[in-house]
């Protein structure tokens, strides 16, 4: 269920599109139902909101015509229900329902033949959740809402045990009962639990998976509960990597988000942000201080201090401090990207180096090359973007201007502060020289210059 107009977000952004550890709310419970054998995936919408850039690949979406509630919501996808065996049904807003808990909930319903299985929890304080009524059997008889006065009375409201949201029909039963479904209560709304009492009228129990997980209360309704709901996934996340052997030195100073891979015996520093299709790989060490987004990282590398996106570093790579890669950047097996150095959209070589002060766009560097200090690839003539090719084992000295296109030959060398506009031959040493000019005199002369203008 995603059809809810998230007034409380205060946010031009639909609700369930607001991002949980990178990963789009709505998605968190659809991929974890799928993780639990679910099969064909339905998300009730609204008509006034489109969330399909979240929703993953092969999830169907239908619209619910009105705001009237969770059971109007089920009701609008009632030809799908019609179609199918067993119905599980999530809240796209409680994000951090796991997939144990819903393969724990599909077993007990499957083991205990009920018609309905619903997902509860013990509360000290239940607030407005609604509240569990059982028989003495221990099946449900019914659930009370408490959003409103007037919806329970004092000795239902004393009840610990709540509706999580989250619940198992059978097809066929909630389909029959989801007709009868009246919106006689305070808030003028059809609330699924009430088809409870028509199973049992039926003749058939309803049954609870009484959970121990607090998560599933979880639900976001408001910007607070959404850095609630995220600390608590990434505390998750955190945590699972760590117990499959990676060293995260200060986990209250490190964000990873979901789907973010990372080898055994990496070890990230504080500070650091692992973002997006990010993937590290064993015995890496990144950070501190440093952000990754949307990068593949190879075994045995460093990245120290550094802003790295949309880019890929070999084994043994290493990048910082204070490096800057940009999407596009491939940074081979031992090469090196050093202090302040940024580079976009270019390749460095096996053991390549690019040490440090250094802009390099739109470039190939040849493997064993060393760019000194200051080295600059002049990549944009005000109109168009060319690339700079520079061979093997090449030696560019510092303070080198590489004007675009050009081609350094392999095993070539460059002079210091030298500005390459012509091909350099293979082997060959490039310079440019301006003859230097000494002006006698100069610094007396501002002086006087300077004096005579406050005068004026």
């Amino acid at each position: 269920m995603a059809a809810g107009e998230g007034t409380r977000m205060r946010s031009s952004t639909p609700k369930m599109l607001h991002p949980v550890c990178g990963r789009p709310m709505v998605a968190w419970p659809i991929l974890a139902a799928r993780e639990a054998g679910a099969g064909r995936v339905a998300v009730i919408v609204s008509p006034g909101r489109d969330i399909s850039a979240g929703l993953p690949e092969g999830v169907e979406t239908v619209k619910q015509p009105r705001p009237d509630g969770t059971g109007g919501a089920i009701r609008a996808a009632l030809p799908l229900i019609e179609a199918a065996e067993t119905v599980l049904v999530l809240s796209g807003d409680v994000p951090l329902i796991s997939t144990t808990t819903i393969a724990a909930l599909l077993g007990a319903h499957e083991e205990s033949g009920a018609a309905a299985t619903m997902l509860t929890i013990e509360l000290g304080r239940p607030a407005a959740y609604g509240r569990v009524v059982r028989l003495a059997d221990g099946s449900v008889e019914k659930v009370v809402e408490a959003k409103a006065a007037g919806d329970a009375d004092a000795s239902q409201l004393a009840i610990r045990e709540i509706n999580a949201g989250t619940y198992a029909f059978e097809a066929a039963p909630l389909a029959s009962a989801l007709a009868g479904l009246s919106n006689d209560n305070a808030q003028g709304e059809y609330y699924l639990p009430d088809v409870f009492p028509a199973l049992r009228a039926a003749g058939l129990s309803v049954g609870a998976y009484l959970a121990d997980d607090l998560a599933v209360t979880m639900g976001v309704n408001n910007r607070v509960d959404l850095a609630a709901v995220e600390a608590e996934a990434r505390r998750r996340l955190l945590e699972a990597h760590m117990l499959a052997g990676v060293t995260v030195v200060d986990p209250a100073s490190t964000w990873i988000d979901a789907g973010v891979e990372i080898g055994q015996d990496a070890r990230i520093e504080p500070g650091t942000s692992l973002l997006g299709a990010t993937a590290v790989g064993g015995r890496t060490v990144v950070g501190p201080h440093t952000t990754v987004v949307d990068t593949e990282i190879g075994a045995e590398a460093a990245v120290v201090r550094s802003h790295v996106e949309g880019a890929k570093i070999g084994d043994g790579a290493a990048i910082g401090p204070f490096a800057y890669l940009r999407p596009g950047t491939v940074m081979e097996a031992g090469s090196k990207a050093g202090a302040s150095v940024e580079i976009k959209n270019s390749r460095v070589g096996k053991g390549a180096k690019v040490p440090h002060l250094s802009y390099i766009g739109d470039a190939d560097i040849g493997a064993g090359a060393n760019l000194g200090a200051g080295t600059i690839t002049a990549n944009y003539d005000g109109f168009r973007k060319h690339r700079t090719t520079v061979g093997r084992d090449v030696r560019i000295g510092v303070d080198t201007m590489l004007v675009a296109p050009v081609e350094v030959g392999d095993s070539a060398y460059t002079g210091a502060g030298a500005v390459i506009k012509d091909d350099v031959p293979e082997g060959a040493l490039a310079v440019s020289e301006n003859a230097q000019r000494n002006i006698d005199g100069y610094a007396a002369d501002k002086a006087a210059k300077m004096r005579e203008e406050q005068d004026t």
